[in-house]
């Protein structure tokens, strides 16, 4: 699985734990906590079939202090991008476009230089 590859190799990530995974024909769903090496936490969850795509990435300090998260639940109806969006560490909500995991690890990433 591509995304345990980069969970093993990123050197910005101290540990992670998969907390479930299910694969079928045609779908899957994921939990997974994952701590990085400056001890700030991303909780990351998602499903996808055929016809249906959830997520949710919340990222956070050690302390529970939102860093930010993205997700689609479908709430929020005044964002152009509805069901995406981002909730922000100043509580602002903002556009924000379908997201997987891989991308938000790598824009992670980013924050610690890498």
């Amino acid at each position: 699985m591509e995304i345990l590859r980069l969970l093993d190799r990123s050197e910005w990530i101290s540990k992670y734990e998969i907390q479930e995974y299910r694969r079928w024909s045609g779908g899957f769903y994921r939990k997974v906590k994952i701590i990085f090496i400056d001890s700030s936490v991303l909780f990351a969850r998602e499903y996808a079939d055929e016809s249906e795509r959830s997520y949710s990435f919340h990222w956070q300090k050690e302390d529970e202090t939102m860093l930010a998260r993205r997700d689609n639940a479908p709430h929020h109806k005044h964002i152009v991008t509805f069901p995406h969006h981002q909730h922000l560490s100043n509580k602002k909500i903002v556009e924000s476009r379908a997201i997987s995991l891989k991308e938000v690890l790598e824009l992670i990433g980013m924050t610690f230089g890498k």
